[in-house]
């Protein structure tokens, strides 16, 4: 009874993951969580010291710490004047979409990308909009490289965050694994979406909208700029150093709250605590597998069926599934709590294929979801099948790259047993 209490609240769990919200209810996924983790409680599978003994803090730490870094630059203005850099460019269509996937791409290797998009999407579209441009292929631009960027570096997004503090991957190598199929993704990015939008990318009602969108804008404080500049060189130079990752960050983040120009509550305000209460609640969920041997039970019987995802042919496709059902990040934490201690390799090839599978359609990643709720606020709205014509060749493309550049350089076989 113990263990059926535990599975059933874990598959109701991520089958509402897996919706995206509770039926008849204003329930997100973490609102979810939230309510799975009071059953558990309710029903005596869990107590308040197991919930706290589940929860990774280093992780949590360096989310947060990313976040309120991310939240520097942003109050500075530079994300802002990387938005009208791209905007106010002298090229054409194609050197603002080339600069879209340049820009985007880079900056979400290092900073949280829920901050940068906030900050960037309104400008980037208003621009657009005043250049006579429809800003929808530049809000798809925005999330796809926004993804294939994040799929460079252990910080990019919260699911290779996580997979890198429990694997103790090392930021470096990480890198070198995974940079060249996240530029290759980025380039399909740009391929794609002026192939299909370069005829048309100028004569849409949206491109000669009789009335601009309004935003407001950031101006750019140097000083604070080059603060949060050298924030992001010292943490990745702490990378390289036996600092624990997290202690280092958190560091820089205190001497950036310690602000004279910038409150802490404008940075506090704009770390994103849902997602911080969603992981939290996500190392509860899923800890508990564990404490009642039941995740034992189930890695016992993939590796006797030969159904690990050892492989490319069998990790490929699981990464496709579960990254476009019930999300790479409850995904990622659900694997590690059934695999404590999978290969290295493992985790760099499920790290990347979850971020560029992201691509595929619209709910495929929460970068997708955020960049069309403010997409559609500013009257840019894109729908679920305008994405996925974009969305899915650029996914299948990229993911196609990356195994073979995975298989070629040795980081995980193709085949079960080799």
């Amino acid at each position: 009874m113990h263990a059926a209490v535990l599975l059933l609240i874990l598959i109701l769990t991520y089958l509402g993951m897996a919706a995206g919200r509770i039926a008849w209810l204003r329930v997100d996924r973490t609102g979810i969580a939230l309510l799975a983790v009071i059953a558990l409680l309710a029903s005596g599978e869990m107590t308040l010291d197991d919930f706290g003994s589940a929860v990774d803090l280093p992780t949590l730490a360096l989310l947060f710490a990313m976040m309120i870094i991310s939240a520097q630059l942003a109050e500075s203005g530079f994300i802002d004047f990387c938005a009208r850099t791209i905007t106010e460019t002298r090229g054409g269509a194609a050197a603002l979409l080339g600069l879209t996937v340049a820009i985007a791409g880079g900056l979400s290797a290092v900073l949280a990308n829920d901050i940068l998009i906030v900050a960037i999407a309104p400008v980037l579209f208003a621009g657009a909009q005043s250049r006579g441009l429809d800003p929808r292929p530049f809000a798809i631009a925005l999330a796809a490289a926004t993804n294939a960027g994040s799929a460079a570096t252990l910080i990019g997004n919260p699911q290779n965050i996580v997979i890198g503090a429990q694997g103790q991957l090392g930021f470096w190598n990480f890198l070198a694994v995974c940079a060249v199929p996240a530029l290759f993704g980025l380039a399909v990015v740009f391929a794609v979406l002026w192939l299909q939008w370069h005829d048309r990318i100028g004569s849409t009602v949206l491109a000669i909208a009789a009335e601009p969108i309004a935003v407001a804008r950031h101006p750019l404080d140097r000083n604070q700029t080059i603060k949060g500049a050298a924030a992001v060189v010292a943490l990745l130079v702490l990378f390289a150093t036996p600092v624990p990752r997290e202690t280092g960050a958190l560091v820089i983040a205190a001497l950036l709250l310690a602000n004279r120009k910038i409150t802490s509550r404008t940075m506090i305000a704009a770390v994103d605590w849902p997602l911080l209460l969603l992981v939290a609640c996500l190392f509860a969920i899923t800890g508990s597998l564990n404490r009642a041997g039941i995740a034992a039970e189930i890695l016992g019987f993939l590796d006797g069926n030969g159904l690990l995802p050892d492989n490319l042919a069998l990790l490929t496709p699981l990464c496709l599934a579960t990254g476009n059902t019930i999300g790479s990040l409850p995904a990622a934490l659900l694997l590690l709590q059934l695999w404590p201690k999978p290969p290295p390799g493992i985790l760099y090839a499920a790290a990347l294929l979850w971020t560029l599978a992201g691509n595929l359609v619209l709910t495929g990643s929460l970068t997708n979801l955020l960049i069309a709720e403010r997409a559609e606020r500013m009257g840019v709205a894109f729908g679920f099948a305008e994405h996925a014509r974009a969305g899915i060749p650029i996914a299948l493309a990229s993911i196609a790259f990356a195994v073979l550049w995975l298989a070629l350089t040795g980081t995980l076989p193709v085949l079960p047993g080799h």
